[in-house]
Parts: structure tokens; C-alpha cells; sequence
């Protein structure tokens, strides 16, 4: 069995570069978004029809899989638009709160409850968010509809993680992703249709560039985080999903030449600290119960 934390390190390696790819393709946010889920899905067909691998989901398994596509073509959509009423900068800190209703969905609805350790791992997680983004945007931040659907991206981020868990138990992985990709790409599809969005007629390098973000973003950067996911609880993987913001920073800078301040490294090392809080306390109960 691969081992669930070189997955999840693969993974937000992979979705951290999203971006980057973003700012090199002027389209909309919502195009992007499509012609991501498109190409992992055609990427990933050829490997079904030479392996044969893809299992039909049993009929109970088709609500949630197909809800798990719709929720999380609906963040992307949705996350796109508090950009556009806000800013990427307060849309990023809230829709960074997605570790906290992950944590009170797992207390709510799932056996395995989050522990002293998750919470003080996601606190102080989410001051390093604050530190790296600006206290300012913190203090400035007005409750208006931006705001909101910023919020509602966290909550549906962290519903994706909490649904599929529980589906991931009961389907292969690849048949889960080839499913939830279909249904991501036909609604983000009446999506750009409904906004009038474009779908065609772009640029070659553009074109590349919706090719690297399914390959890359998509298809192996989901399917690492889903295989950690089916392995690992998703409080561990939600919270780790926070350090995608630290490894963005280093694409950017590195790529595009963004300057990295120290606040941004301190924001950063307070961010990893807390995600190692939480790991550092699964290792010790580990060691206690063996």
C-alpha cells in the first residue's frame, strides 16, 4: 500500500501550482475551472479502457459520488465569484476556514471525533494564514456578499472531504474520480453557459495551459489527496490542505518572481507548525497503543 503522506505531499505540490497556471491564462476563473475537470477526465479515459479498471457505482453509491461533483464544482464556481465581489486575499483567508467545519462535521457526523490536538494544531494553523495574508485584511474585512460566498467555499470544501471519505470506503479510488470529474465538467460546462462564459476559441498556450492543469492540478494532484484521504481521516488532510498557500508562494516567487517577505516565511513556518501539531500527536498516541 502507497504510503498516505508521500500522496498527500504529491498532491499539494500538484494543486499549488493552479494559481500560477491561472495568472499565465486570462480567462475566467470559471473556464478554467471547466477545462481543468475536462482534461483530467480525458486523461484519465484512455487508462480506463486499457485497464478495464473502472467499477459501475452500486445504486447508493450514485447520490453521494455525483453530489461529490457538483459540491466541488460548486466551490470552485463559487469561490471564483468572492473574488470577484471581495478579493483573492480575504476570499483565500476564509475559504481557508475549511479545517474548522471539517473538524465540527467529523463531531457532528462521524465516528472518529477530532481531539484536543486537532483543534490546537488548527488554531494556531489558521494565525500563520492570518500572519501570511496580512493582519489588515483580517481587520478590514466587511460582512458583505463577498464575504459570504467565501465562506460558503470553505463550507463546501470541507463537505467534499467529509463525503468522499465515506464514499472512498466503499469504491476505488479511480472509479470515484472518473465519476465525480464527469459531473464536475458537465455542471461547471451550464455553468460557463448560464454566465456566458468563454469555452473556445483561445490561444495555443492557453490551450497547454488547460492541458497542465488537468494533467497536473486535476488528475494527479486529486488523485494522490484522495488516496491519502481514503487512508488518512480528513481533519489531517483538510488541515494539511493549508499548507497549499506556503507552497504557492514558492511557485510564484519562483516562476512568475513574486517577492516572498518574511512575514509570508513567518506565516508560513506558524502555518507548518500547526499542521505538524496535529501529526506529531497521532504519532505519539500510535506509539502508546502498540
Amino acid at each position: 500500500m502507497s504510503n498516505p503522506r508521500v500522496n498527500l505531499i504529491i498532491g499539494i505540490i500538484s494543486i499549488s501550482i493552479f494559481p500560477v497556471l491561472v495568472k499565465w491564462a486570462p480567462v475566467s476563473g470559471v473556464t478554467s475551472a471547466f477545462y481543468r475537470m475536462l482534461f483530467g477526465l480525458l486523461f484519465l479515459l484512455p487508462y480506463l479502457v486499457v485497464t478495464g479498471r473502472f467499477t459501475l457505482p452500486k445504486g447508493a453509491l450514485w447520490f453521494p459520488i455525483v453530489l461529490c461533483g457538483i459540491i466541488f464544482a460548486t466551490d470552485i464556481a463559487v469561490w471564483n465569484l468572492s473574488i470577484h465581489y471581495s478579493n483573492a486575499t480575504q476570499a483565500t483567508l476564509l475559504t481557508n476556514l475549511s479545517p474548522v467545519w471539517v473538524g465540527v462535521g467529523s463531531f457532528l457526523f462521524l465516528p472518529d471525533k477530532p481531539g484536543p490536538r486537532f483543534w490546537t494544531g488548527t488554531l494556531v494553523a489558521l494565525i500563520g494564514m492570518v500572519i501570511l495574508i496580512g493582519v489588515e485584511t483580517f481587520t478590514a474585512m466587511k460582512i458583505d456578499l463577498g464575504f459570504a460566498l467565501a465562506v460558503l467555499s470553505g463550507i463546501l470544501y470541507a463537505s467534499y472531504m467529509l463525503i468522499s471519505k465515506t464514499v472512498l470506503n466503499k469504491i476505488d479510488i479511480v472509479s470515484f474520480m472518473t465519476v465525480s470529474m464527469a459531473v464536475s465538467s458537465a455542471y461547471l460546462f451550464v455553468v460557463c453557459l448560464v454566465f456566458d462564459q468563454p469555452v473556445w476559441y483561445f490561444k495555443p498556450v492557453i490551450w497547454g495551459v488547460f492541458v497542465v492543469q488537468g494533467l497536473i492540478c486535476q488528475l494527479i494532484g486529486w488523485l494522490t489527496i484522495s488516496t491519502a484521504v481514503k487512508q488518512m481521516d480528513a481533519k489531517s488532510v483538510s488541515l494539511s490542505l493549508l499548507s497549499q498557500a506556503v507552497v504557492t508562494g514558492l511557485f510564484a516567487w519562483f516562476f512568475i518572481g513574486e517577492k516572498i517577505t518574511m512575514q509570508m516565511i513567518a506565516g508560513g513556518a506558524i502555518i507548518l507548525t500547526g499542521i505538524a501539531i496535529t501529526y506529531t500527536g497521532r504519532r505519539k498516541s500510535a506509539v502508546r497503543k502498540a
